[in-house]
Order: structure tokens, then C-alpha cells, then sequence
């Protein structure tokens, strides 16, 4: 199945490394397309995933056809609150987002690589990645050698492994904002869940760029916030004072635990040789809200038919083209919404309670976030389309 320090008895046509949802999606898109592919995760799965579990339109349009989400509820209703003060519910006939656990979610995105034909290897963990040297037979090979001295050979290799993964130092990401996520599972009686079902809770908070959220999933509330990275206490501290403000202090986290989001600087490479990188591998999310998973799940897919294409490439020059055009893909779509995102970042940091006011106040703001929340436009499509945005995003600049 795998080659070893001097020998080699299969070269893989593409090796994804990692299998969160990114990596799911380059695997699938992969074996879609008749390659053979293996998917390496160093956990067992199904394993726990520090996330809000939020599947918004641009999540569910990217998902293999077919795939039934599991969804814990259905979000009909956002309240918004201001660091716990002028609250105020905003409620949509139609489902605005669905929200997932993490664990069963990965874990059915895995199945349907598998099911496709991509083979799964767990338990495995990728000490480093070569593509010159002795153990890589020939300049078409890429050489993934794992920990115990095993080397897997492939002719295209997907990094889908984390911002702190050896894929992405391999390829030499360079990320630019980092921010911090402290998460509570809380498991609540009925009453509580009741209250909460379809309905989530959106705090702008007292750090520049932060906010808390409330997301219901059957008898367990996911509570978190995310700041800055740089002041951990600060952060923490909102978190406690945040839980206690929703009277929820007096009920035992099933699991508290906290992650680091890191998004890629505008330079940062998408590739080396033929290596890519995609989802939180290369940095792709989005850098207001921190919104991961579809940034996971488009830049997996364009990854595996990528990796496709740099397997078939017949030399160097092959390989650089299909890259430049990988990296292409990415910046004309993720990328123009990523620059959007961080304007918005930067406004919000500076003015908060305005776009607190505009959201629960008038009602075309409202009306974006539904309609960006359902897939129907992206923040990057929006501005460039409505003169309207476009004027308050230049108006808020100055």
C-alpha cells in the first residue's frame, strides 16, 4: 500500500492530508474523478472539532451531491445584542442557517470520500514532506513520510492538516491575523433547550473585533468568543462574563476548550512544487466573522480537482501552470471576499455599536445578512453589486 525508506510498492495519484472538511472535499472531488486517492488523519474519527458548527448557503452548496447534513437545528432567528445591552430579535420565515457538532459532520464528509473511492487512513501523523532526495524516486513523486519512517509516494499532495500543520510550513504559508476562540459545551434541561431552539445569539463584545455567540444543538448550548490574539485573560474574562449574563454559570461545561484562527496574508503561496494547501492549511477564512467551513469546503474542492490535474502533469512546467491556476481559482473567489472581510473587520474594531444599530435597525441590513447567511449573495457580491454598500463602506472608511 505504501513505499518504505528504499522501496516503493504504490505511487498514489493524490495523498490529502488531513480530514476535517476541507480535506474530505479534496479527497472527494479526487476520487470523483477516478484517481486514485488515500486520506491521512492522525486522530480516530469521529474526534472532537473547537467550532461553532455553523452551515451557512455557501457550505451547503459546496457539499458532495446528495449529502444529507446532520443537522442539530435550524436557525430561523438571530438575537442581537451589544456587549449584553439594546438586544433585539430579528426572525425569518425561511431557515437562515443550519448548525451541526462537528464530530458527526467530519465524519459523514469522510464516508462520502470513502464512498467515492478515496481510501482512509487514521491514526497517522506526517513528520515531513519531500519532493527532492532519496526517498523520492523521481521528479513526478512526492514523498510524505510519516512518523516511524513510513514514506507514502504520490504524484499531487493536498495539505488540508490546520494553520499549524507541516503541509502549510511546507509550503511556507505566511498568515497575518490570528485571533483567539475559547468555546463551552453546556448541556442544559429541557426548559433551557426549549428557549434557545432555533434561535442563536450574535454579542458584539467589549474587545475590538470581538463577539460572543450562543448556538442551540438539541440539549447542549455551544458557547463561545473570539478576540485578538494577545491578551488570553481579556478574552476569557468575556467569555465568563458572558455565560454568566445568560444565567447559564450554574451549569457544567461538558467540554471548554479554545483554538487559534489564522488567516493568510495576501502573498502568502497556495503551493509548492506539487503540494497544495487549502481551508485552514492555507489560511482561507473569513476575516471578520472567522467564518470557516465554507472557506474549508470550496478551497477542498478546488484543491482535489487541482491535485488532479499537477498528478497528470508530465514535468515542472505542467505543474507550475496548473498551480498558477489553482492559486487563480482561490484569489478570484475566497480571496476578493476575504479582502471584503477584513474592511469589515477594520470598521467594526472602530465602530461596533454602528453596525449594531444597522442590523437591528434598518431593515436592507438585515436583509443582507439573511440573504448572505442563506447563500443567496457573499459579502464581496453584495458590495460590488449595491451602489447602496458601496457608499457605506466608503463613508465608514474615512
Amino acid at each position: 500500500m505504501t513505499g518504505r525508506h528504499g522501496g516503493q510498492d504504490r505511487v498514489w495519484d493524490v495523498v490529502v492530508v488531513g480530514a476535517g472538511p476541507a480535506g474530505a472535499s479534496a479527497a472527494y472531488a479526487a476520487a470523483v474523478a477516478g484517481r486514485r486517492v488515500l486520506l491521512l488523519e492522525k486522530a480516530e474519527l469521529p474526534r472532537y472539532k473547537t467550532c461553532g458548527g455553523g452551515i451557512i448557503g455557501p457550505s451547503r452548496d459546496a457539499l458532495p451531491p446528495g449529502f444529507e447534513v446532520p443537522f442539530e437545528d435550524r436557525v430561523h432567528a438571530v438575537t442581537f445584542s451589544h456587549e449584553g445591552r439594546r438586544t433585539r430579535t430579528r426572525r425569518s420565515r425561511r431557515m437562515l442557517f443550519g448548525l451541526v457538532n462537528r464530530p458527526g459532520f467530519d465524519h459523514a464528509l469522510v464516508e462520502s470520500a470513502q464512498k467515492a473511492g478515496a481510501e482512509l487512513r487514521t491514526g497517522v501523523t506526517v513528520s515531513r514532506i519531500e519532493q527532492h532526495g532519496p526517498t523520492v524516486p523521481d521528479r513526478r513523486t512526492v514523498a510524505v513520510v510519516l512518523q516511524g519512517g513510513e514514506t507514502v509516494l504520490a504524484r499531487a499532495v493536498v495539505g488540508a492538516d490546520g494553520s499549524a500543520g507541516r503541509t502549510g510550513a511546507h509550503v511556507g504559508v505566511k498568515f497575518g491575523q490570528v485571533d483567539l476562540g475559547l468555546e463551552a459545551e453546556i448541556p442544559v434541561p429541557e426548559t433551557v433547550a426549549e428557549d434557545w431552539r432555533g434561535r442563536v445569539l450574535i454579542d458584539w463584545g467589549p474587545l475590538p473585533g470581538s463577539y460572543g455567540w450562543v448556538f442551540p444543538k438539541g440539549d447542549t448550548l455551544t458557547v463561545g468568543v473570539i478576540s485578538a490574539r494577545g491578551d488570553g485573560a481579556a478574552t476569557k474574562r468575556y467569555l465568563e462574563q458572558f455565560i454568566g449574563r445568560l444565567g447559564l454559570a450554574g451549569f457544567e461545561p461538558a467540554i471548554s476548550s479554545g483554538h487559534l484562527t489564522r488567516c493568510r496574508t495576501d502573498d502568502s503561496p497556495l503551493s509548492r512544487g506539487r503540494v497544495l494547501v487549502c481551508g485552514d492549511a492555507a489560511g482561507l477564512l473569513e476575516p471578520w466573522t472567522r467564518e470557516g467551513i465554507s472557506y474549508a469546503l470550496r478551497s477542498g474542492r478546488l484543491a482535489g480537482e487541482w491535485a488532479v490535474r499537477i498528478a497528470e502533469a508530465a514535468d515542472a512546467v505542467d505543474v507550475r501552470r496548473e498551480s498558477l491556476n489553482y492559486a487563480f481559482a482561490v484569489k478570484a473567489g475566497l480571496g476578493v471576499e476575504m479582502s471584503v472581510g477584513r474592511k469589515m473587520l477594520a470598521l467594526f474594531e472602530r465602530r461596533p455599536g454602528l453596525f449594531h444599530a444597522a442590523i437591528v435597525g434598518f431593515r436592507p441590513a438585515w436583509r443582507a445578512f439573511a440573504d448572505i447567511t442563506r447563500g443567496a449573495t457573499t459579502l464581496a457580491e453584495l458590495v460590488r453589486t449595491h451602489p447602496m454598500a458601496q457608499r457605506a463602506l466608503l463613508r465608514l472608511e474615512r
